[in-house]
């Protein structure tokens, strides 16, 4: 392991020292939500590991411009260009207005993620407040010759930009073959070619997010969003890119030939990207109902597991996981994570106990805070460096038994070095009660019921009773959401 920070690039395939392009400076984009429906647990466990990933950064003393966007228009049913748009497909079936579908599950996924105690990113930019930016990039890719027009949609020309530039070096799809191999596909007979993607769709007379442009009064295309927000904020060329693996292709491999199509030159210089989250050894799917929102875990309403997990469990058994790793959600897993999650704040709490001693047995404070940088270093390898952190947990617990002994200046230094790790770092939120804690259970039972009778004044317009149990709660530093969904609380 090196001292140096080492991530792994899906560029090369490989382990490449970190080297910003700025000394000490950051720039960083990872695509958002999509946001027509609430927030699934894959997509949490790819804006945690981001999150993680960030606060190493800021750790080590970087400035990071962190860029995570919304998808509020111009994402298909499908990767082939067809279907309905998401948001104006469940706009449709609520019969509301789609920005109202948008507002609704932004709030909702920002919820979530303070929940899971995440920065908020530098710059949360939508799709649809970047209409102008996509238009212009459109036209500079035509006057280029790798985008055509055809009956007011505009098209990537991927065999033309193959023809001057390699297509398909992140994912490793090889076009040619891809294109020999192909046919025609309906409804896709304005296209050139089946590979081509679309950077603006004419909207049908019963489209409802439309925009005009030089083509059509219409939409622009899903990879087209990130290229002209990326550039916006980040600059032509930037240090990192991320997203889920399911991203790589086609959405990513589109971003860098749009970029490529412009500038000649790739726009990003590390692409990371996290895997894939299972449930209970399937992949997850509302199709098939082996789904489960946040939500269902936190307050235990749900078929798959018999009691509620913290959202702080969830995510320590997500960060004991390499974020390039496939990881398995189940009830034994889960169960084993509340474990080791309460064994962590045991330590902390023993730790501010310790009586120190004139000198430290038995444990090297100093090595074991160089292995967990090391850790970090390695990708940002959390699961070793939780690994770590219980070495340090055995041996407070040692010196707690009088088996071993720490001196004042060691125990300072292992105090502020778990504290960094555990909260800055990993970004847990250290509550006083852990999930199996009978008084916090007590007083979960408690807030509900004040919740219930709160909603029951509502329903009966009492609004002075309403008012008083909100206003009296924000006092105790709990804070109420409001959704279309019910009440949701959240601890400050």
């Amino acid at each position: 392991m090196s001292n140096l920070l080492q991530v792994h690039n899906s560029l090369s395939g490989k382990k490449e020292v970190f080297k910003s392009i700025l000394p000490k400076h950051v720039g960083m984009y990872v695509c958002g939500p999509t946001v027509y429906s609430n927030v699934h647990l894959g997509n949490c466990r790819t804006f945690i590991s981001f999150d993680l990933i960030y606060r190493y950064l800021i750790h080590l003393g970087y400035k990071v411009r962190y860029v995570r966007n919304i998808t509020d228009v111009g994402h298909l049913e499908n990767d082939s260009d067809e279907g309905e748009d998401r948001i104006s497909k469940r706009a449709r079936l609520e019969s509301i207005e789609p920005m109202e579908i948008v507002q609704r599950y932004t709030l909702d996924f920002r919820r979530i993620m303070r929940l899971f105690n995440t920065l908020s990113p530098s710059i949360e930019p939508t799709a649809s407040g970047h209409i102008l930016e996509q238009i212009e990039l459109i036209k500079k890719l035509v006057k280029n010759d790798y985008a055509y027009e055809i009956n007011g949609s505009v098209y990537f020309d991927v065999k033309k930009f193959n023809q001057d530039i390699p297509y398909g070096k992140l994912s490793g799809r090889n076009i040619d073959e891809l294109i020999h191999n192909s046919r025609a596909l309906d409804g896709q007979n304005d296209k050139k070619n089946p590979q081509d993607f679309a950077l603006w769709k004419k909207a049908e007379p019963i489209h409802i997010m439309r925009w005009p442009s030089p083509w059509s009064d219409g939409f622009p295309g899903w990879h087209l969003e990130c290229t002209a927000m990326s550039r916006k904020y980040l600059g032509t060329k930037f240090d990192i890119h991320g997203g889920g693996m399911d991203l790589k292709f086609p959405h990513h491999e589109c971003e860098i030939a749009q970029a490529e199509g412009i500038e000649k030159e790739s726009p990003v210089n590390y692409w990371l990207h996290t895997n894939m989250l299972t449930l209970n050894g399937k992949k997850m799917a509302k199709s098939t109902g082996n789904n489960i929102l946040p939500d269902e875990i936190f307050d235990g309403k749900n078929t798959f597991f018999k009691k509620a997990f913290s959202p702080m469990v969830i995510k320590f058994f997500m960060l004991q996981a390499h974020y390039r790793s496939m990881v398995d959600i189940s009830e034994k897993a889960l169960e084993a994570s509340e474990k080791g999650y309460n064994r962590l704040l045991s330590a902390l709490e023993t730790i501010e106990k310790i009586t120190p001693s004139s000198k430290t047995t038995g444990f090297d404070v100093i090595s074991w805070k160089e292995k967990c940088y090391s850790s970090m270093n390695d990708d940002f390898n959390s699961p070793l460096l939780i690994g770590h952190l219980f070495d340090a947990v055995k041996f407070i617990n040692s010196v707690k038994n009088k088996k071993k002994s720490i001196s004042i200046l060691d125990l300072e230094t292992l105090k502020k070095s778990i504290h960094d790790f555990i909260y800055n770092v990993l970004g847990f939120r250290i509550s006083k009660y852990s999930e199996n804690d009978t008084k916090f259970e007590k007083n979960k039972e408690i807030l509900e019921l004040l919740l219930e009778v709160r909603n029951k004044a509502r329903d009966k317009k009492d609004f002075e009773i309403s008012d008083f149990i909100r206003e009296s709660l924000i006092e105790l530093k709990i804070e109420l959401n409001d959704t279309g969904n019910g009440t949701n609380y959240e601890i400050k």
